[in-house]
């Protein structure tokens, strides 16, 4: 199971920034109108990959609901309870996603169910009281809170009858240390000052999926269920955590050949893959070392910032033989969150060139990123967990033709 991201962020988005940048794009246009669609279709995996097309069989698309739920539910786990039920909520996300029903599609979900959580509706972290308690005290002392203040403030009374720290100490689970961290900040004195706009739960769920893509996601495209609560509490959930995973993760065109990289993106952000490739490209052309990563801008909170990237220093020493100007390249830079950046003429040119020098260069390679949190305590890499998760995509797809 990989580490979900808790207080201090891992080196990772798990979605796209905000979209301003691909707004500023002077070629912005339909996701579905790219050339690269051809490869990859709007959504997931086209039909003409679609195992179960191309062995004559009746594709996933075009089966009954009851035939349809079925086959899911082959998909997953023998041993699982409640199958029918995630088999329904992984139709419903599909559906309302507009996302192909494939082996190839489904297996791609529930495989990262499996990594994430192993179907874990609120996965358990190992060590969690002892991590809080870690970082509440060390966030108070960065705000000038005393210890003791702080101490005695754990001491109180929580709106369910326990003190904060007996709750504290009881941790077992992310949903458990949002309700907590609300309370702190409703009920403790000084809590708003201490932990205000602080919630440390970022991401969550069966696919620990990122709170903040999930709220994003519902303001711009809707969401297929009457949510009980706050959005944050829906991604807590079987069918919250499942519809903002599958977004994630197949809900955008990627110009892949093998669904392990969208594994990586769905680690490392949306189109790092493609990024790393760029960048390795690039590196192979100056000679100058760069690390793939998948960002090729710099970056603050989710935002780009000002300042030159090693990317963008490196692209200008080459801006004659690009025939981009500094202005032109900052410009299609921007656009490397969005399926639109493989168009730019700052994409085409670098390969072009490439081409003319005689170097074989890749458009799609895992990410160079080294995971990082307070929960992980062993080397773990961005190709680490696309790997594992593509071992479990392929047992899976041995299920579909069982």
């Amino acid at each position: 199971m990989s580490t979900p991201a808790l207080f201090s962020a891992m080196p990772i988005t798990r979605f796209p920034p905000p979209p301003a940048a691909g707004e500023r794009y002077r070629l912005a246009r339909s996701a579905c109108g790219l050339l690269l669609i051809a490869l990859a279709g709007c959504s997931g995996i086209d039909e003409s990959t679609d195992q179960t097309a191309a062995s004559g069989k009746r594709p996933w698309s075009s089966l009954d609901k009851p035939t349809l739920q079925q086959r899911v539910t082959a998909l997953l786990p023998r041993q699982l309870k409640n199958r029918q039920d995630w088999a329904a909520d992984l139709i419903t996300a599909y559906d309302h996603l507009q996302i192909r029903a494939s082996p190839e599609n489904f297996c791609a979900t529930v495989a990262v169910i499996a990594q994430e959580s192993g179907f874990q509706v609120d996965p358990p972290v190992a060590g969690l009281p002892k991590i809080v308690q870690g970082e509440l005290e060390r966030r108070a002392e960065r705000l000038g809170l005393p210890k003791a203040v702080v101490l005695a403030a754990l001491q109180l009374e929580s709106p369910n009858g326990q003190t904060y720290q007996q709750r504290i100490d009881a941790l077992r689970t992310e949903k458990h240390l949002s309700a907590l961290y609300e309370d702190i900040v409703a009920y403790v004195p000084l809590g708003e000052r201490w932990l205000a706009d602080y919630n440390p739960v970022r991401t969550a769920g069966p696919m620990q999926v990122s709170i903040r893509f999930a709220e994003q996601r519902v303001s711009e495209k809707g969401y297929p269920y009457a949510a009980e609560g706050s959005i944050r509490a829906e991604v807590f959930s079987r069918r919250g955590g499942v519809y903002f995973g599958s977004a994630i993760l197949l809900d955008y065109p990627a110009p892949y050949t093998e669904m392990r990289y969208r594994f990586a993106d769905f680690n490392a952000g949306r189109y790092a893959s493609r990024n790393a490739a760029f960048q390795k490209t690039l590196a192979s052309l100056t000679g100058q070392p760069l690390v793939a990563d998948g960002d090729l801008l710099r970056y603050e909170n989710g935002q780009a910032a000002g300042g030159r990237s090693a990317v963008e220093t490196a692209l200008r020493q080459l801006s004659v033989d690009l025939r981009l100007s500094s202005r032109e390249i900052r410009r299609d830079l921007l656009a490397e969150k969005t399926a639109e950046f493989a168009e730019t003429d700052l994409y085409q040119n670098l390969y072009r060139l490439a081409e003319a020098r005689g170097i074989k260069a890749r458009r799609q390679t895992m990410p160079e990123i080294t995971l990082q949190s307070p929960k992980i305590t062993r080397q773990l890499t961005t190709e680490w967990f696309a790997n594992r998760v593509d071992q479990r995509y392929k047992a899976c797809l041995k299920r579909a033709v069982e």
